[in-house]
């Protein structure tokens, strides 16, 4: 095998078209798998001239940038301030403090505390609160002749059940969805927007602010919640300090709503568009749990993450230079056909389904069980009591969000209100 190292001025590499820049086209973020495809096939590890990164898509090298490389990529403010960017230094401050972007001991310290909120047993015990919370969001549409299934339905749903989480009011869960959008826009995006930055930086701030008070307040009066169990986390004499709690707080916050907001809007997208496999599902709703991998899948909702080379690496064919930028890109691995037959068509039944929606190793989702019996709650909960939901005509609007792929709005008809009040009247 030729190993070729690629700087981004050389121009030995398949050109332009192939950046993920396109990416920035609506009708690419609409459909990004033929450029997926387009990668996988002509340059699986290409150096991207313009995002000077290299993007990987196959599944096999996939898992070994998510297993092998760094995820300490985020600049610090002293590096920021180095760039000419000391405007970014708070936003900064926050990221360096999340296990997202950090790699062992650091990461491991973190994740060991932070995941005793997230157990197995922890989780279970929210499943008759999230039924509770689905029911009572569609009793609010079950006399309209149509809904917008986002808005009304798959935003507030994780954004109620992340506030629960956190243990902070229910009654702030628009807020917190509010400044979610905004961290997303930040988590999920190549391009450097000078234009929307103040407003990055208001929501950190105001985030910032109202975790530390939340953490104060708690101290005097605990609530069982993520705020509570980071604060009091200890292993072997280490707690948390005041500043780490924040920063996790708020990606746990973000990740908790953006991620699951997508999967239920983007499975629902893909049902509609697939009638035979939502006819499947409608007549056998034990079939969820398997829908539910597939849709990951299928509309993967964090669709890249960026690693660090640790060190020079062939990977490919091509030599990566160490600390140099690599874009693991979920949703093209997802569709690998060397991983997954017929990785272009949806299958509710599809076996061996081991995606990488949750990303892999140790920056594997913990989240991921409670992402998951949400999506289960939300989709059974959507079929049986509205189950001749059809797409209202007209475009879809993808949102610019580059890496967390999900929709502006989701219109559909609900064909038979009288039977969505029915089943409202018998939940209440």
């Amino acid at each position: 095998m030729t190993t070729s190292a690629v700087p981004a001025h050389q121009g030995t590499q398949p050109g332009p078209s192939l950046s993920l820049y396109h990416l920035l086209d609506p009708e690419v973020l609409a459909n990004p798998y033929p450029l997926y495809h387009r990668l996988r096939t002509e340059d699986p590890v290409h150096w991207d001239i313009f995002l000077h990164a290299w993007v990987v898509t196959r599944y096999c090298d996939v898992i070994q940038v998510l297993h092998d490389f760094s995820a300490d990529v985020t600049p610090t403010p002293e590096h920021l301030t180095a760039m000419g960017l000391a405007a970014l230094n708070p936003i900064a401050q926050v990221m360096v403090r999340q296990m997202l972007f950090m790699d062992a001991p650091g990461h491991t310290r973190l994740r060991s505390l932070a995941s005793a909120a997230f157990t197995p047993g922890r989780v279970a015990i929210l499943r008759s609160h999230i039924q509770e919370i689905a029911d009572n969001l569609l009793d609010a549409v079950a006399a309209e002749s149509s809904m917008d299934l986002l808005r009304d339905f798959a935003s507030p749903l994780p954004a109620i059940v992340t506030a629960g989480m956190l243990g902070v009011p229910v009654a702030d869960h628009l807020q917190l969805k509010a400044w979610s959008a905004d961290f997303a826009e930040m988590l999920g995006n190549f391009q450097y927007n000078p234009d929307r930055i103040p407003r990055a930086l208001k929501s950190v701030e105001e985030m910032t602010a109202y975790f530390r008070a939340a953490i104060r307040e708690q101290r005097d009066h605990p609530r069982e919640g993520l705020i509570h169990a980071l604060s009091t986390a200890e292993i072997g004499g280490d707690r948390l300090s005041e500043e780490e709690v924040i920063a996790n707080c708020i990606v746990t916050m973000v990740g908790g709503q953006e991620t699951t907001t997508n999967l239920i809007g983007n499975g629902m997208l893909s049902l509609l568009r697939n009638p035979d496999q939502l006819e499947t599902l409608r007549a056998d709703l034990s079939w969820i749990p398997s829908a539910i991998e597939e849709l990951l899948r299928y509309e993967t909702p964090s669709q890249h993450t960026t690693r660090m080379a640790p060190a020079d690496v062939e990977l490919g064919g091509k030599l990566i230079r160490k600390r140099q930028a690599v874009i693991a890109v979920m949703g093209a691995a997802n569709r690998d056909p060397e991983r997954f037959a017929d990785p272009d068509r949806l299958d509710i039944t599809r076996v061996d389904n081991r995606h990488v929606a949750f990303g892999w190793a140790a920056h594997f989702c913990f989240g991921a069980p409670l992402a998951r019996m949400e999506a289960q709650i939300a989709f059974e909960t959507l079929l049986r009591r509205l189950p001749n939901l059809t797409l209202e005509p007209g475009p879809l609007v993808w949102r610019q969000n580059l890496g967390l792929r999900g929709l502006t709005a989701l219109p559909v008809r609900i064909a038979d209100p009288e039977s969505a009040a029915r089943g409202a009247a018998f939940h209440g």
